[in-house]
């Protein structure tokens, strides 16, 4: 797809920045707005009513230009919107939804609006495709959790098994990381100290339908690290040659926070434990490290810049996230990295903890950076380098 000549049929000076409704969608109305950019919201019939009513601009409130509806958000590629969006001169902000709700071999294919990032990077979250999230981890020298192999598997008369005994000893607790059944984008995570342990609480899992036998064999079993969770909320400006951090923020989870707040005893008294706790991202909460963290932080995001272009011949362009916990075994304190988000990350709340406005004077938000950065490109005659 050539990109490039679909922007030479664009007024550089009319762009409008589009986005699909949810995520971060009035993040980055708000801050590209503040920079003078029109915007459009592209959203499923049913959700609209957050973008055309309650945040429309009007009257000089509101950030929400303009909506397109759709009836579900994988129409965003059908020709007429994608027309629709060339027509304003649109430049798309991606995000998890979009990545979610359409699919990879379309958006990287056949969606001809300039998306602002790469376009091919975002598969590599998935971690059921070779050379992912890990492999680019791993290869830039950024330390992750202990990756187990999990044992070949086989379903019969509504029971899951081990073909063969592991080979592999779990030392220690585990994680495991697998698709929910209902809702394929969240995962249905759970924990397990040996593979006798893991074979009892998958089996239920299975049985209950809160995993599918399919998702069980592309899981992922790592070591669960014990510490507290920062999610480092980066900006890599290809423009600059510059990796800015915009804010760290750790997840809040339904149901698990409810459970957590319960003591031991009374998690034990809810039937069904296993079955009752939900991983479903409700929203973040802004929180701050340490300084001495810092330098290990921007580290790792300097290495997994890095590690895109040597390991997977891209730029990383704008933003992304490396999501990890602090290790402090040894008396030492290390940060592991055990997820990576490559684009904007579903927290509005980074703006909120102090690390843009060491930088910038004032606390600026992602949606800001990111007007910031298109500015910057199109004042230069450098658009280019940061579309894909």
């Amino acid at each position: 797809m050539d990109i490039s000549q679909i922007l030479q049929n664009y007024d550089l000076n009319d762009i409008t920045i589009g986005v699909l409704g949810g995520h971060s969608a009035l993040d980055v109305c708000r801050g590209t707005k503040k920079h003078r950019f029109k915007n459009v919201v592209v959203c499923q019939k049913g959700r609209e009513k957050v973008y055309d009513k309650y945040y429309k601009s009007r009257n000089g409130k509101g950030c929400v230009d303009d909506v397109i509806i759709v009836d579900k958000f994988s129409d965003i590629v059908n020709p007429e919107v994608q027309e629709e969006l060339r027509r304003r001169n649109t430049i798309f902000i991606h995000n998890r939804y979009f990545w979610v709700y359409c699919d990879f071999d379309e958006i990287e294919n056949n969606f001809k609006v300039p998306i602002y990032g790469s376009r091919t990077l975002l598969k590599l979250e998935e971690r059921d495709i070779v050379n992912n999230q890990y492999y680019l981890l791993e290869e830039g020298g950024i330390r992750i959790p202990i990756l187990y192999v999990v044992p070949e598997l086989k379903f019969e008369d509504g029971l899951v098994s081990f073909t063969k005994t592991p080979e592999q000893e779990m030392v220690g607790l585990t994680l495991t990381k697998a698709n929910n059944a209902i809702r394929t984008y969240e995962r249905e995570n759970f924990t397990a100290s040996s593979w006798h342990d893991w074979l009892s609480i998958a089996q239920k899992k299975v049985k209950d339908g809160l995993i599918t036998f399919e998702a069980l064999q592309k899981c992922v079993v790592e070591e669960f690290i014990l510490g507290a969770q920062i999610n480092y909320n980066f900006f890599y400006s290809v423009l600059n040659d510059e990796l800015e951090l915009m804010g760290t923020d750790t997840r809040r989870q339904t149901n698990l926070d409810g459970v957590l707040r319960l003591p031991a005893q009374e998690q034990l008294k809810i039937p069904h434990l296993t079955k009752f706790i939900k991983h479903i991202e409700t929203g973040h909460i802004s929180v701050t490290c340490k300084e001495s963290l810092l330098r290990k932080a921007f580290d790792a995001g300097e290495k997994f810049v890095v590690s895109c272009k040597n390991n997977a011949n891209q730029d990383m362009i704008g933003p992304f996230a490396l999501q990890g916990a602090i290790d402090t075994r040894d008396n030492k304190e290390e940060l592991v990295v055990f997820d990576v988000s490559m684009r904007i990350p579903g927290s509005p709340g980074t703006r909120f903890t102090p690390y843009s406005g060491y930088l910038y004077g004032e606390s600026i938000s992602y949606g800001e950076r990111i007007g910031m950065e298109i500015q910057q490109a199109l004042s230069t005659n450098q658009i280019h380098r940061i579309v894909t």
